[in-house]
């Protein structure tokens, strides 16, 4: 699999197992940025010009890649624009259900506004505190991260379409930052009702990009109050009250959301079953070899559904150590967060376990 290495001059540097952080950006993507500022350095406004038809294309790329259809696909800046949009347009007074110790970029908007809050645990029983807590709460939106930013404990979509089949009027918000780009997602088959993300993770998009997916159903329950110029401009908003555009009311900057494009063309030419397949191989040996030493807790490796995320026990001693022999990670809550993407090999792994001795 070395030739998934290829357009990643970082993996020639360092065995980076910092994705969860931040994505490399492909090589492919670096070019369409040159040729796009060159462009602009030379055209200036006539570039701009095409503007519209560059974002359709952006949109259309994103609906096809992720299965849902391109009028229900806002593009956003990042994550945390499009969450607080969404909390803007739904009632004060509203009951959230949000993990405990979740991403901030989560919990901090709901927290802050005028929303009562419950919690679920995270720990073994995770799946049954999200169930209990329904039933006995009643709220009226869930809002999570479908892969947990500290320990990489996923939930697992089949228990999302089993939540949105027993409480059907829940409002399910996906924060899919530490997911998308690992593994096949139908967002229409899902039963999410909004699924939101930066792309600068695994996507490998760079920074300054991100998307939301709404399910039709959900639009009647929301009422988003951002607009602006740029909210009627282009195909699939060109109706006055049309709904994405409620959430895109100003100007957007073509080299970032092209380089969304550009990462998405790279994702389908390596092909994302071969990047699910090396991600489930290196993942799996991440688990295996990092729980047999003792690094990760009994409950997280006994999970069937896991991501390519996950803290081990360290301190700062042995994040220097690793940084010193050229492993790139990160010190997250009280261990070391270690991540793997396609562009990882058995090699970098086998660097990391010889530096850990394990």
């Amino acid at each position: 699999m070395d030739n998934l290495r290829k357009g990643f001059p970082v993996l020639e540097q360092y065995t980076y197992l910092n994705t969860a952080a931040s994505g490399l950006l492909p090589e492919s993507v670096w070019e369409f940025r040159q040729e796009h500022d060159l462009d602009f350095l030379i055209k200036g406004s006539l570039l701009k010009d095409k503007m519209g038809e560059m974002l359709t294309g952006v949109r259309e790329s994103l609906g096809t890649f992720f299965s849902c259809a391109p009028n229900r696909v806002a593009l956003v800046p990042n994550f945390s624009y499009g969450f607080n949009s969404v909390l803007e347009s739904i009632d004060s007074g509203s009951k959230f259900l949000l993990l405990k110790n979740d991403y901030p970029s989560i919990n901090w908007p709901v927290e802050s506004r005028d929303f009562e809050v419950v919690y679920a645990d995270i720990n073994e029983e995770l799946e049954s505190n999200i169930l209990q807590q329904i039933q006995k709460q009643k709220p009226d939106v869930f809002a999570f991260s479908i892969v947990q930013y500290i320990n990489g404990v996923k939930i697992g979509i089949p228990f999302l379409k089993k939540l949105k089949k027993e409480f059907p009027d829940l409002i399910l918000i996906a924060d899919g930052t530490q997911y998308f780009g690992t593994e096949y997602f139908d967002f229409d088959a899902a039963d999410i009702d909004i699924a939101i993300s930066s792309c600068y993770k695994w996507m490998n998009a760079g920074y300054g990009n991100g998307f939301m997916l709404f399910n039709e159903n959900v639009q009647g329950k929301l009422a988003p109050k951002h607009l602006g110029f740029g909210s009627l401009q282009g195909k699939y908003k060109a109706h006055e009250g049309n709904f994405i555009g409620k959430f895109e009311p100003g100007h957007y900057d073509t080299l970032n959301f092209g380089s969304l494009k550009a990462a998405i063309d790279h994702i389908n030419r390596v092909g994302l079953d071969r990047i699910e397949a090396q991600i489930s191989d290196l993942k799996t040996q991440m688990r295996d070899r990092l729980h047999a030493a003792g690094l990760i807790e009994d409950w997280i490796a006994n999970r069937k559904d896991f991501s390519p995320l996950f803290n081990m026990k360290g301190d700062d001693t042995i994040f220097n150590k690793l940084r010193t022999e050229g492993i790139i990670a990160s010190q997250r809550g009280e261990g070391i967060r270690l991540s793997a993407h396609y562009y990882n090999t058995s090699k970098d792994l086998e660097h990391l376990f010889k530096v850990l001795k394990i």
